[in-house]
């Protein structure tokens, strides 16, 4: 059954919960002329699409057209059904736990049912996302040695500068400082503190080599493995409290609608 580009950017539109910049600038740490902007919204969709047999799990919006790079101004943005970011959420991917700890000037849109899902952003978490942070933090980190196949850029003007894409070496070492500030807490610091921010603006920048990217990243790969044994938070997440919250979510949101 396909269904218009319009029809699901309405469903996203209608009934977004959350909304929020995921990007760089979340986290304190864009350059002047890499500055496009990346959001991340959770929306509630109708009955006839969790009930019924039409199928919606994303909305995305890119003001650049598909396989062109975002530049400075432009808007990437991913809009999740509920049901698919808790999903996502209970198994710990890094990028869609943002949400959950951005500050409140980078809303750009929230509802009680937002609130709700923020105020216990602590039932979402559990050393599972660990293990993804790890699992990233290491791919990447490969693919940066050249151990793992696949292209770890596709900024060549970067290489060409610095000697390596100095912004997906930031990637990497931020993931690891994120992961290990989770699992030894429980909350991200949003936008980074320092001295990690300046940091890793420093490595974007080209300040710092390839090779003390990769130190870095290793050094952060070892904390994450030992905190995804030893850290307070469970093993895994509060899905029976998920399943329950997600019914009456979707109970809340159509009986206002």
């Amino acid at each position: 059954m396909k269904h218009s580009v319009p029809e699901f950017a309405r469903i996203a539109e209608e009934g977004t919960i959350l909304r929020c910049q995921v990007g760089s600038g979340v986290h304190g740490l864009t350059v002047d002329d890499q500055n496009d902007r990346d959001e991340m919204g959770v929306c509630v969709e109708p009955p006839e699409y969790v009930i019924g047999l039409r199928p919606f799990e994303q909305y995305v919006h890119r003001t650049q057209p598909e396989h062109t790079r975002s530049g400075p101004g432009d808007l990437d943005l991913t809009v999740y059904s509920l049901r698919k970011w808790t999903r996502l959420a209970l198994d710990g991917n890094p990028t869609v736990l943002l949400p959950l700890f951005v500050p409140e000037d980078e809303l750009v849109t929230i509802t009680p049912l937002g609130r709700d899902l923020r105020a216990n952003a602590r039932r979402l978490l559990s050393r599972r996302a660990g293990l993804r942070f790890l699992g990233y933090l290491r791919a990447q980190r490969d693919r940066m040695e050249g151990l793992r196949g696949g292209k770890h850029t596709n900024r060549p003007e970067l290489v060409e500068r610095f000697g390596f894409d100095t912004k997906y070496a930031y990637h990497m070492v931020r993931l690891g400082i994120q992961g290990v500030e989770l699992l030894e807490t429980g909350h991200l610091t949003l936008p980074m503190p320092e001295p990690e921010r300046a940091w890793l603006l420093a490595l974007r920048r080209g300040e710092y080599g390839r090779d003390q990217a990769l130190q870095r990243a290793n050094e952060l790969e070892e904390r994450l493995a030992v905190l995804c044994e030893t850290s307070d938070l469970p093993a895994e997440p509060d899905t029976a409290w998920a399943d329950r919250w997600l019914v009456d979510a979707y109970q809340r949101a159509w009986a206002e609608r």
